[in-house]
């Protein structure tokens, strides 16, 4: 009985834990919104009722601390509702600070912390002065913080010392669940029914006596076949999720960066409802982040220099999202000064990225904001300088089969595009062989098939051949992964594609396309160059999914380290 209650218990933490996260986030999106809109009654009964619900919750589970604060923050609420405390900008930073301050009270009931939480008594003396008429007080504005003129930025609750304006306190643990339309559900169960009655009647085919003829059995197969893809299909819808949450969560890092860089920012959603896979909005969060922050840093003007180019003082920033094709597409765009190209051509060659800055291309600025540890500033701040962010966005996109592509115009802004696969469960592959292994490239990578033209070395990691007048590079699976043994007499060449770049694989055989079923690979085989997943094949052997992008970087010579060397060895 006991051990029953403490489950319970457990459920009910969680499920407490998971829905302040959530009220949380909304509270910020609205406190920005309240900000433009000072009068709108509605947000401000919203943003109550929010806070009673934590502070009852948090009561319920026996989250004191959490309790205390949400009890503080409903008091200041409560004054704005009564319209004797106005919503202005000092009062919004202090709620969201109040925000900040009430999800590391959570993250200490939570861990059990019962120390001073000198946070909640510093927010607790800034709430008693705007309480009693006096505006909060300063801040001390660290380097590189809010200009003169421009309002304090929210403080860190548990920082040790000043914190970037735009990182809020890292939320709570959250629970991974997903809210599914019961709609949906209710049609799951029905497919579930249809196909057992199908595989019983397929059953009674086969143990029927006499024999039901081969064409029954075929027809029953059929049947089955098409429930069990229409499950399928209906299993992936279940996991869409629109990607507007994401976006409004951007809100505040926009609100917040843009009042410390002294800048006049507008930030613009679109195709809020356009839905995604789950995994990809989880993944979206950090990359979506970098991206605003590298867009108000270095993109972005200040107004008084986008009014010496004839421009609105206040920048535009757009986060969009649509389908095109199989494929989710995600654009982050802004109307700055665009990638300054002289600059990051000299910061490459000051780094040893490039021999020349002359010899800089177009293409080659769009690669380097992307390498690890680069950045133009030349001194690191809070917000940039570290060379940390695009290499992030990067390689969280590349690791869900995405691609990032870059358009810019000098003077005229920026805009990232985010390319995703609708799904991340299942994908369309395509399947080939080198020796007794089975390897996988996902279809929308694929472009052609062309055998490798004779006279090749066949002990060469990489190579290249003419295809139709134009040099393609190459590489042969068997060598970069050590497999040993030698290639068949006829290798054939799966020329593949990432963005803008192209090149093929060496393999033995090339077996088709084939529907997948994506399963992760092991702890111990996770960060294996070249791979990126695993799937059970018909015959109940194990086939390893490509990952393309890593693979092209190496044939094109921007990286392989982990593959293995000429002679088959692993390093």
């Amino acid at each position: 009985m006991e051990e029953e209650e403490q489950i319970d218990w457990r459920v009910l933490v969680d499920t407490f834990l998971e829905e302040s996260a959530e009220i949380l986030a909304g509270m910020e999106t609205t406190l920005v919104g309240l900000e433009a809109a000072p009068g709108d009654e509605e947000l401000v009964h919203a943003l109550f009722r929010a806070a009673h619900t934590i502070k009852g919750s948090a009561s319920l589970v026996s989250f004191e601390q959490a309790r205390a604060v949400a009890h503080q923050v409903e008091s200041v609420l409560q004054r704005v509702r009564a319209r004797t405390l106005a919503a202005s900008p000092e009062v919004i930073s202090l709620l969201l600070a109040s925000v900040d301050v009430l999800k590391a009270a959570v993250r200490r009931d939570q861990q059990g912390e019962q120390g001073p939480f000198d946070a909640a008594r510093r927010l607790e003396a800034r709430i008693a002065e705007a309480l009693a008429g006096a505006p909060p007080p300063a801040q001390a504005a660290p380097p590189g913080a809010a200009p003169p003129g421009a309002a304090p930025p929210d403080f860190a609750p548990e920082a040790a010392g000043p914190a970037p304006a735009a990182a809020p306190a890292p939320e709570a643990p959250r629970a991974q669940t997903l809210r599914v339309d019961v709609a949906k559900l209710d049609r799951l169960l029905d497919l579930a029914g249809e196909i057992s009655v199908s595989r019983g009647r397929f059953a009674s085919l086969l143990e029927a006596v006499p024999p039901a003829s081969p064409e029954e059995l075929i027809e029953a197969y059929h049947e089955t076949d098409r429930l069990y893809l229409d499950l399928q299909e209906h299993i992936i819808s279940a996991r869409m999720v629109p990607v507007g949450p994401a976006f409004q969560q951007q809100r505040r890092t926009v609100r917040d960066l843009a009042r410390a860089e002294g800048k006049q920012v507008e930030l613009v959603l679109e195709g809020e409802e356009t839905e995604v896979d789950t995994a990809v909005v989880e993944h979206i969060r950090d990359p979506l982040m970098h991206m605003v922050r590298n867009a108000l840093d270095h993109g972005i003007e200040r107004p008084e220099a986008r009014r010496e180019r004839g421009k609105a003082p206040c920048g535009r920033l757009t986060l969009r999202a649509f389908h095109e094709a199989s494929s989710i597409v995600v654009e982050v765009a802004d109307d700055g000064g665009g990638l300054p190209r002289r600059k990051i051509a000299q910061r490459a060659h000051q780094l040893g990225l490039a021999p020349d800055p002359e010899s800089v291309t177009e293409a080659d600025v769009r690669r380097l904001i992307f390498e690890p540890g680069f950045s133009t500033t030349a001194e690191a701040t809070e917000v940039s300088g570290r060379g940390v962010g695009m290499d992030v966005v990067r390689r969280n996109v590349e690791s869900l089969r995405g691609a990032v592509d870059v358009r810019s115009v000098e003077g005229e802004g920026t805009t990232f595009s985010l390319r995703f696969p609708l799904t991340l469960a299942v994908i369309r592959g395509f399947r080939m062989a080198v020796g007794p292994s089975t390897y996988i490239a996902p279809l929308d990578a694929v472009l052609e098939c062309v055998d490798l033209p004779a006279g090749q070395d066949p002990r060469a990691r990489t190579g290249v051949l003419e295809l139709r007048g134009k040099p393609l590079p190459y590489l042969r699976l068997r060598t970069l992964f050590g497999l040993g043994g030698a290639p068949a007499e006829r290798e054939s060449v799966l020329v593949v594609r990432h963005g803008a770049s192209r090149a093929g694989l060496a393999v033995d055989a090339l077996l088709g396309e084939s529907q997948t079923v994506i399963k992760p690979l092991g702890a111990i085989f996770r960060g294996l160059p070249g791979i990126c997943g695993s799937a059970i094949l018909g015959n109940g052997r194990v086939a390893l999914i490509l990952d393309v992008p890593a693979l092209l970087r190496a044939a094109l010579g921007r990286g392989d380290e982990g593959f293995g060397t000429d002679n088959g060895s692993r390093t």
